[in-house]
């Protein structure tokens, strides 16, 4: 007896009162809960069941397909948001240089490396000379 006690009762797509479906919708639409954990932790068999109320019921707009993409950055941009943007990258730029400088303090200093190389002054003419 006790067996039959355990087994869960399935339940059917017509258990469900349209109150039931209404509540459901409204959590996942509210945030308080994913479709996913609705259907957990109500019992909910089927994988879209929750989300076919969603579409029937609900009050987002179901009918266009959202289509996700990453627009590239200077597409369309005006001369005001590439002077932003380019300011930030350099921004981003010069904290990271700034990183790797102190890392490489550290390094030369705590483990007695020596990283940076030296330029004597012959050198440092033949690199003025490649830069003109």
């Amino acid at each position: 007896m006790k067996e039959e006690s355990k087994q869960r009762v399935r339940r059917t797509q017509r258990d469900y009162t349209m109150g039931f479906k209404l509540s459901v919708v409204a959590q996942v639409e509210e945030g308080e809960m994913t479709y996913k954990q609705a259907q957990a932790l109500y019992g909910i068999q089927g994988r879209s069941t929750v989300l076919v109320w969603l579409r029937k019921h609900g009050t987002l707009d179901w009918s266009k397909p959202m289509v996700h993409f990453r627009k590239s950055p200077t597409a369309k941009e005006t001369p005001a948001q590439k002077i932003k943007r380019l300011e930030k990258e350099l921004e981003e730029e010069r904290i990271k240089t700034a990183l790797l400088d102190k890392m490489i303090e550290i390094s030369d200093r705590e483990l007695g490396t020596s990283i940076r190389k030296k330029l004597t002054p012959e050198l440092h003419e033949v690199f003025r000379e490649k830069d003109k």
